[in-house]
């Protein structure tokens, strides 16, 4: 089965909006004393709220990661494969990238600590350079799920997403009624796992078989979404705000609900034209290298923003008028054009290393069962409890090295790289060796 052009379209569009997203609303100012700090652009200009709805693109990277999942596991068991080895292939997809991205961080963590770097500025530089891990645990966790929740929709279908949704709701009734925070949690799971099991929905035709379906989740979800914000506690934002009590990300929230139902009803609605335009191949040659490098691009796009603060802001060079003023956003034009050469130059220069990668997966990634799978389910947990722990907290805590998420992410990739490795010997399916970050 060939691959989708649009889900590898989504997941391009969308890792272009997460970049774009965040160096946009990433402010630098340079103080008196020299030191660099980075006001919350969206506390400090409540009106850019309203941006977030334009750049909080998280719902479609799981549905697509859904749509490619259900096919996935399909095709893996109808070929006899099993749950722990499929997973092993689909962890280490991500484990090797962000195992290598997580490396290269936190050696220059312990660098600049160990030759006294202010551990403001590092907590500050570790907490940006982590900011975008939220997403690895949850989708790890979606990840493992997958076979149970690709029975559930075999048999209940569409009721599979409108009962996850309808215990979200009952969760973040707590939430905001109870300030219960730990039960907030399970929204992450549970909101973000809606957009996921639509992708199974939307492979299998559940959601295209009528015209009126996609029509009812982008108004009724648009609906509900303006409905909580004008008359609920919910803010705006589709991203976390300081001083804001209530967070439509932090956990996911009722809004941010609807919001994915809305989203993935326009995505549906968008999908015959951009399909057309996907089918010319000068178009494709565009989009079809952001998607293979999507995984990369996540990862390392706030790297570009420390090179550029350096060279600018530390030197005093960057101009630096009044934080939203008509000037500040004039400006935001250079520093995205200066912030994309950057990332491309990081691209480029980390395709050896990927290549290398791909290599690696190649070799510790045999479709037969691991002969143990404890180690896979070990390892999983250790690196989820660590990428979730190193969101919160950064790669520099108080400006000190994470030692314990460092060894807990460092020991868990390598458990599952141990299953993989030691599994009987694989069967020859280039279809399934594909680079590393895939999702």
């Amino acid at each position: 089965m060939s691959r989708d052009r649009y889900v590898d379209f989504l997941r391009a569009w969308a890792i272009v909006l997460v970049v774009l997203g965040h160096w946009l609303i990433t402010a630098l100012v340079r103080e008196p004393d020299g030191q660099i700090t980075a006001p919350e652009l969206l506390a400090v200009v409540p009106w850019t709220q309203w941006l977030t709805l334009a750049f909080q693109i998280m719902p479609l990277f799981f549905l697509a990661g859904g749509h490619a999942a259900g096919g996935s596991w399909s095709r893996a068991r109808a070929a006899g494969g099993t749950a722990a080895g499929w997973l092993g292939r689909r962890a280490l997809r991500l484990l090797l990238p962000v195992g290598v991205y997580s490396a290269s961080v936190l050696l220059a963590v312990g660098v600049c600590s160990a030759v006294g770097v202010d551990a403001e500025t590092l907590a500050l530089v570790g907490w940006a350079m982590a900011m975008q891990f939220w997403f690895l645990p949850v989708y790890l966790l979606l990840s493992a799920l997958t076979p149970l929740l690709y029975a559930a929709h075999r048999r209940w279908g569409l009721r599979v997403p409108s009962a996850t949704g309808a215990v979200a709701l009952a969760v973040d009734v707590l939430v905001v009624t109870a300030h219960a925070p730990y039960a907030g949690l399970l929204n992450y799971v549970l909101v973000w796992g809606v957009a996921y099991q639509l992708g199974f929905c939307w492979r299998d035709g559940l959601l295209t078989g009528r015209r009126l379906v996609p029509f009812a989740m982008a108004a009724g979800g648009g609906v509900a979404f303006a409905a909580l914000v004008a008359l609920g506690p919910f803010p705006v934002s589709l991203i976390l705000v300081t001083g804001q009590t209530t967070s439509n990300t932090n956990p996911p929230s009722a809004a941010m609900l609807a919001w994915v139902v809305a989203q993935v009803g326009l995505c549906l609605l968008a999908a015959p034209p951009v399909r057309r335009l996907l089918d010319r191949e000068r178009v494709w040659r565009v989009v079809r290298p952001v998607g293979a490098a999507s995984m990369t691009l996540y990862l390392w796009h706030m790297l570009p923003v420390l090179a550029v603060a350096a060279a600018f802001y530390l030197t005093g060079l960057a101009p630096e008028p009044s934080l939203g003023s008509a000037a500040w956003w004039g400006l935001r034009v250079p520093w995205l054009l200066m912030l994309g050469v950057v990332l491309a130059g990081v691209v480029s220069a980390l395709g050896p290393l990927e290549r290398g990668l791909v290599v690696l997966y190649e070799r510790t990634s045999p479709d037969a069962a691991p002969r143990r799978a404890w180690p896979l389910w070990l390892g999983l947990a250790m690196t989820v409890t660590a990428l979730a722990r190193l969101a919160v907290q950064g790669f520099a805590p108080d400006g000190r090295f994470p030692a314990l998420p460092a060894l807990g992410l460092a020991s868990g990739t390598a458990l599952v790289m141990l299953t993989r490795w030691t599994a009987a010997p694989r069967l020859d399916r280039p279809s399934e060796a594909r680079a590393p970050g895939r999702v």
